[in-house]
């Protein structure tokens, strides 16, 4: 009898899970795709829109570690964390690529403010690291010399 009630109990679990990413998905728990942000092509108006404006603030308290010199633009490493409290967002942009939003992190406040990444940089740029942090967005750049283009070049 104890076979029959896991056999029974497994397809229940197996039905529940099935039906979940369906109804999760009809209740918009996923947050919704920024596409416009990612298809500006000038840096000025990507940031605006994604944060609805440029008061961007340099500050020591976020930390970009990238190369200075990348071999391959097809893959450059980047890393971002910040000592900022209640972070709420890490994007990074690469001034001279087509588009320059190239990545969005959305944080909760149990998440350790840091990622890393591999960006993918056709020339020569400056990679902004932009930390929302309360109404405020810091900033921190670095310039990255490119010697084999990674977007078409």
């Amino acid at each position: 009898m104890k076979r029959r009630n896991f056999i029974k109990n497994s397809i229940l679990f197996a039905g529940a899970l099935a039906v979940a990413p369906s109804s999760i998905l009809s209740n918009h728990a996923y947050a919704a795709w920024p596409k416009k942000s990612f298809d500006i092509k000038d840096l000025s108006d990507s940031v605006k829109s994604v944060y609805g404006h440029n008061n961007l603030e340099e500050s020591s308290k976020v930390k970009l570690k990238a190369p200075s010199i990348a071999e391959n633009g097809a893959i450059v490493p980047i890393n971002v964390s910040t000592t900022l409290d209640n972070v709420e967002s890490i994007m990074i942009f690469v001034e001279n690529n087509p588009q320059p939003l190239s990545s969005g992190y959305q944080l909760t406040s149990l998440a350790q403010p840091s990622i890393g990444s591999r960006l993918k940089m056709g020339k020569t740029s400056n990679v902004m690291a932009a930390v929302k942090s309360g109404n405020k967005i810091y900033t921190s750049t670095q310039e990255v010399k490119v010697t084999i283009g990674g977007c078409g070049g």
